[in-house]
Parts: structure tokens; C-alpha cells; sequence
């Protein structure tokens, strides 16, 4: 059963640049899509000790990993650890938070259980991802796993960001096939999935990968 995807008010959010975004999570039709994509991703996360999220943002996921998680990691590139720390302080959930690349992440070999990206790996150019998942594949422990999820680049999808402000090329350098492709080259590929669009005639709108790094 796909878990619920758990989010403070709105107005808690804080601590990146472009806060606004959080906002399409709470939208009719859009929101339910977004919310959609990162459950998931969650459900393929099967719990442990120590939980790596690159590319956290504001937290978005934090209060369903915190129950399944001992320790909640985070890299981001961009936002303000100190105030994201400070969001989720009063829910008892405290964050062992860095600004980062996970080009050349910060972090000892065999570190985690679970490595999670949720729309980070299309921002990679082709040419970046298999050091991207080599460094992934570095932190993780024996038998841990990658779970990523990635838009599947379609008309619909296109059109979508479109309605959202965004042209997608400007944004989105590599396709789903390509981040799969140098995830197999690295690690033991467990299943993919696909998301549709509502309605569904849309087509795949999202995919969600899971490899392990072998034990």
C-alpha cells in the first residue's frame, strides 16, 4: 500500500531559495501528481539505520523517513541547513544536514542504507552520472540501496511544466533512459516503475528506479 506523503503547513517551509515551489504540493490536480511522485519514491525505501537524501530541499519527506530511519542524512546544493534544521526541531526529528554535490560527497565509504533522489538526476548532464552513481554506490553499505525517481520527458510532461512556468530544456539535461543506463553500469538494477499521468491515456509521466549495491 503506497504510504502518505506527510507534510507540514505551508508556511513552516523555509530555508530555499525558491520557497515557492513547496506550493505545488498543496495544488489541485498538480499537487496530487507531485505528492504522488515522491510516495513513490518512499515506498521503495525499505527503512534501516542511516538514510542519505540529496537534493532535500526544504524537507519534504522528513516526517515519514523520521519513522523509518534511525538517522535522517541530507546534501543539497543550495539551502540553508541552519533554518532547515530549525523547521523540523519542534517534531523532535534533528537532521544531520551539509551543503553539497553528489559529485564528491562529504561522507565515509559504506555509510548508508538507503541513498534517495527525487528529481535531482535529470540536472546532471549525460557525461556527469556515472560518477554520480559511483560516489552513490561509494557511501552505500553492502546490500544498501539507490532509489531515484526522474520525469519522464513526454508531451505531457512538457506541457505541464509549461503550465508551471518552466521550460523544461532549460532545466533537464539528461532523460530517464540515461540515468537508468549509467545506474546499471554501477549497480544491481531491483525494479523500475512507472508513474502515469491523470488521465492516463497521457502516458508515463515519472519513473522510479531501485538498484542495490551488491553484498
Amino acid at each position: 500500500m503506497t504510504q502518505k506523503l506527510r507534510l507540514l503547513p505551508y508556511k513552516e517551509y523555509r530555508g530555499v531559495e525558491k520557497i515557492y515551489s513547496v506550493i505545488f504540493y498543496y495544488l489541485p490536480v498538480f499537487g496530487a501528481m507531485y505528492r504522488r511522485r515522491v510516495e513513490l519514491c518512499l515506498d521503495q525505501c525499505k527503512g534501516g539505520e542511516n538514510i542519505l537524501e540529496i537534493g532535500f530541499g526544504s524537507g519534504l519527506t522528513f516526517l515519514n523517513l523520521n519513522d523509518m530511519y534511525k538517522k535522517i542524512y541530507g546534501l543539497d546544493l543550495t539551502c540553508d541547513v541552519n533554518i532547515v534544521k530549525e523547521v523540523f526541531a519542534p517534531y523532535g526529528i534533528a537532521p544531520d544536514l551539509r551543503n553539497g554535490n553528489v559529485l564528491d560527497m562529504p561522507y565515509a565509504d559504506n555509510q548508508f542504507d538507503t541513498v534517495l533522489l527525487i528529481s535531482i538526476l535529470e540536472h546532471l548532464k549525460p557525461g556527469e552520472l556515472q560518477r554520480a552513481f559511483s560516489e552513490i554506490r561509494r557511501v552505500l553499505k553492502p546490500g544498501g540501496q539507490v532509489v531515484y525517481g526522474v520525469p519522464v520527458e513526454r508531451p505531457f510532461m512538457v506541457f505541464m511544466f509549461r503550465l508551471l512556468g518552466y521550460d523544461i530544456r532549460l532545466h533537464h539535461f539528461s532523460t530517464e533512459r540515461d540515468v537508468e543506463r549509467a545506474a546499471e553500469k554501477t549497480l544491481q538494477k531491483e525494479a523500475t516503475l512507472v508513474m502515469k499521468a491523470t488521465p492516463a491515456f497521457f502516458g508515463s509521466v515519472y519513473e522510479i528506479g531501485r538498484f542495490v549495491k551488491p553484498a
